[in-house]
């Protein structure tokens, strides 16, 4: 039979999409693009925000279309994911659709649900959140083949009130640091060039099972891998940020000096509310000393406005506080109230009305930004990773500067030679405010 798979959210959902591709193929299940060729359609989804719930949504409806015999030759339909580990058995009761809903903590058992909906069966396979892939699970990386994720821990213990996450997720639980290198190793005998480690908190990574946060020493380990271009680390919350992981920032070469670092917002009193343990004079304080000690440091950052509460005085701060720290790159997102959640049942929900003007207002104001520091690298040399051609045949990828698949391009005028994925060097000539404009030197 064939398979095909969508995959929505974040990259921690795509790896789960990547392991369970993997154990369909050992199946002997054939993998298809095509939606109309496949047999078995499984959508992986996503629930954390409302906006991502509705997609999921609208995904599964479209993809229900490829049962007419006019479209598609879908036999059954299966839900995987955030949203299946959410909302479970109130899916199966409202979508008649679905054949089987996969939970987060199942993607082992989704044989299990194509046997028993191949065989008439609706079912709910939940099999509570206790587990994490391991390098010896099957996975078939949907990347290009120069990079790859790689998920060194699942779930989250910070419990901020406006997140859904760990009612989905479940308790943070690390892996095995010789277990995520022996994943990397084989990731790059296979030509993969950069490595990006995740989780929902990276820097949180190994205190369940060493008694201390250690991706310093993960980042170290991995570093001295032989094949390895560049390696990052998204998410890493500003808690365990400690002076030893910013050494290793400063003076590991392959390690990007890129900093994702989420924040949420400056005011400590929205801060406390969205069960932070940060404060805006600790965060300031860090951020000066990623500055000091990480030369060429970027750092990127994503602020929440509208969360309950949030007078026009704490929504300027925030804004102050991005016109003075001027972020590299920020997301900018508006409160979405989640059920479940501390933050759905305060009081003083802001109006939609009012979270869009401050949205709009910030993401003008990180335009701005982004384009006066894009302007600044004109005429600075990078390395680039070539990614694609424009339909004119211009080249373009990313320095270290950009993250895949959340960061701008830089475009190699000129008629650059490369081929995707090689590396080559370019001189700066434009910068805007989403992209930068470069050409090849020797």
């Amino acid at each position: 039979m064939k398979a095909g798979f969508i995959s929505l959210g974040c990259s921690k959902n795509l790896v789960d999409t990547e392991v369970m591709l993997g154990i369909l193929r050992d199946n002997g299940i054939e993998l298809t693009n095509d939606s109309a060729e496949a047999e078995i359609l499984i959508v992986n989804t996503c629930a954390f925000i409302q906006s991502a719930k509705e997609e999921s949504i609208n995904t599964i409806l479209n993809m229900a279309e490829y049962k007419n015999p006019e479209k598609g030759k879908c036999k059954i339909l299966i839900i995987a994911g955030c949203l299946g580990q959410r909302y479970k058995q109130e899916l199966l009761d409202e979508l008649p659709e679905a054949d089987a809903i996969v939970g987060t903590g199942a993607w082992d058992h989704i044989m299990d649900a194509i046997r028993e909906a191949l065989a008439g069966n609706r079912v709910v396979i939940d099999r509570g959140n206790e587990i994490i892939y391991d390098a010896s699970v099957p996975r078939i990386p949907s990347t290009p083949p120069y990079t790859a994720y790689i998920k060194v821990a699942e779930g989250c213990n910070n419990r901020c009130a406006f997140c859904a996450i760990p009612l989905i997720r479940g308790k943070y639980r690390s892996r095995r640091m010789e277990d995520i290198i022996e994943e990397a190793k084989r990731l790059l005998a296979n030509g993969v060039k950069e490595l990006v480690l995740i989780a929902q908190d990276t820097t949180n990574y190994g205190h369940d099972i060493y008694g201390k946060p250690y991706l310093a020493q993960l980042l170290r380990e991995l570093a001295k891998l032989e094949g390895l271009v560049w390696l990052r680390a998204l998410y890493c919350y500003p808690r365990y940020f400690t002076d030893e992981l910013i050494d290793v920032f400063a003076s590991e070469e392959k390690l990007c000096k890129y900093v994702d670092i989420p924040l949420q917002h400056a005011n400590n009193s929205i801060l406390r509310d969205m069960h932070r343990p940060d404060t805006k004079e600790a965060i300031e304080a860090l951020l000066k000393k990623l500055r000091e000690r990480i030369p060429g440091v970027v750092i990127r950052s994503t602020f929440i406005t509208g969360f309950p509460g949030e007078t026009h005085e704490q929504y300027q701060e925030l804004y102050d506080f991005l016109e003075s720290q001027r972020f590299d790159h920020a997301g900018i997102f508006t409160y979405s109230r989640e059920e479940d959640t501390p933050a759905a049942e305060m009081e003083n929900q802001v109006p939609e009305e009012v979270k869009e003007e401050r949205y709009h207002a910030l993401k003008a104001l990180q335009a701005k930004i982004s384009q006066e520091l894009n302007e600044a690298q004109e005429g600075n040399e990078l390395m680039v990773l070539v990614e694609g051609f424009a339909d004119d045949g211009t080249a373009f990828g990313r320095c270290y500067r950009q993250a895949d698949d959340v960061d701008d391009n830089i475009y190699i005028e000129g008629g650059c030679k490369a081929e995707i994925g090689d590396m080559v060097k370019v001189k700066v000539l434009q910068g805007f405010t989403e992209d930068l404009v470069a050409e090849e030197i020797n």
